[in-house]
């Protein structure tokens, strides 16, 4: 009976389901759990055995960020460029969102994964064909990047999420110090009124990063003409 519950462990297991099952055990209870012996428990099986499917834990780690990136909007390349990086900058975030021990691994990866390629070569092909020159299309991938990562790292680590959470925290902050520190004290009254909203506060900095983008582009294009 034994020997036939082993072979249901091995048939049933995968490096996708591995993967799978250290994306959900990183979301749950973060990256630093993911040990073999922790996702062997999982899937009901040896620990060995998934050493059959990952030969260490970066390569399952590269296997777990491309999840990340399958998750990631590609723009179409060809596209409409502002509207296509548009929707990747506000798809990065959501999948950030649901896996919050990314936040800091997406641009690590020495053996990225097929989602992960094909990711970066989408947005690299979006900005090359706007167009901007090659090095132009290497900066504003880096800002955008640099943009969206961050924001993702401030929106984990700022100490609220509701409305009421946020003019606590202002309220806090500020004290009775209004008259000393006005401008302060102006961020409590907005904050008591309608609290931090996350995703307006992201698509204004992702749209303002578009536009000077746009701009700049412009500028390129018409020197390179001259």
């Amino acid at each position: 009976m034994a020997r036939g519950t082993d072979t249901t462990h091995r048939a049933r297991l995968s490096r996708e389901s591995l993967i799978q099952a250290a994306v959900a055990l990183a979301d749950a209870e973060g990256f630093e759990s993911c040990s073999i012996r922790k996702i062997a428990e999982k899937l009901g099986a040896a620990p060995m055995a998934l050493y059959r499917h990952v030969a260490s834990k970066e390569d399952l780690l590269d296997g777990m960020v491309d999840v990340v990136f399958s998750e990631m909007y590609p723009p179409a390349i060809g596209g409409d460029w502002k509207t296509e990086l548009r929707a990747r900058g506000i798809s990065a975030r959501a999948a950030l969102q649901r896996h919050p021990w990314a936040v800091g691994l997406m641009e690590t990866r020495m053996h990225p994964g097929p989602a992960s390629a094909a990711h970066h070569n989408a947005t690299m092909g979006c900005l090359r064909e706007a167009p901007f020159s090659f090095r132009d299309a290497v900066h504003a991938y880096n800002v955008l990047d640099s943009y969206t990562y961050g924001f993702a790292l401030q929106e984990q680590t700022i100490p609220f999420e509701s409305p009421e959470e946020s003019a606590e925290m202002a309220k806090t902050t500020v004290g009775e110090r209004g008259d000393e520190y006005p401008y302060l004290a102006e961020v409590v009254m907005e904050f008591g009124k309608k609290g931090y909203n996350y995703t307006e506060e992201f698509e204004f900095g992702l749209d303002l990063i578009l536009d000077a983008l746009e701009r700049f582009n412009k500028h390129q294009s018409a020197r390179r003409a001259q």
